[in-house]
């Protein structure tokens, strides 16, 4: 067994937004729905992890990727596991520019023009995770994002940070 995985990633990209969403984006020209897919290299020893991936805009609407960094440890007690990760992410400057940058002809009263640049971004999750319920995996993870100032100095953007939670469940049938 090896402790190295290759894996092939696909995800979509909801960061799309048009004019009639708020009134920030009146005058701007609309910024579509995406698709995203790379690889990824993921390596685990013992109780860490440590991932890489890059994915690209296959649909080209920003013409952009992102490569990410992540390392965590697993952490076990009885039937429970914490999973505490720091992960980094760089987006480059044309997704960026995409989906952050104003043009000069999409200036409104609320808005000025702003060149979206490179951005690196970093994360600190928490995921706590059990086989105990209903026969299957639960899994909840807490997100705290900090944004690079390529993109909390854009006109579109209202916070400096950003707090996720999600709730998994699988089971095997």
């Amino acid at each position: 067994m090896t402790d190295i995985e290759v894996v092939l990633h696909a995800a979509p990209r909801f960061q799309g937004f048009d004019d009639s969403d708020s009134y920030i984006f009146k005058n701007m020209t609309a910024r579509k729905f995406s698709m995203d897919a790379g690889l990824g290299l993921s390596y685990e020893k013992k109780d860490w992890k440590l991932g890489v991936s890059t994915m690209f805009d296959v649909l080209n609407k920003s013409n952009g990727y992102e490569a990410k960094i992540n390392v965590s440890r697993v952490f076990r007690t009885g039937p429970l596991f914490f999973e505490p990760s720091f992960s980094l992410s760089y987006l480059d400057s044309n997704h960026v520019d995409y989906y952050y940058g104003v043009k000069a002809n999409e200036i409104n009263e609320f808005t000025y023009q702003y060149d979206g640049k490179s951005a690196l971004n970093s994360t600190v999750s928490l995921s706590l995770a059990t086989p105990i319920f209903l026969g299957g995996f639960t899994r909840i993870v807490l997100d705290y994002t900090w944004y690079d100032s390529a993109i909390t100095d854009s006109p579109l953007v209202d916070n400096t940070t950003n707090i996720g939670a999600r709730f998994l469940f699988s089971k095997f049938f």
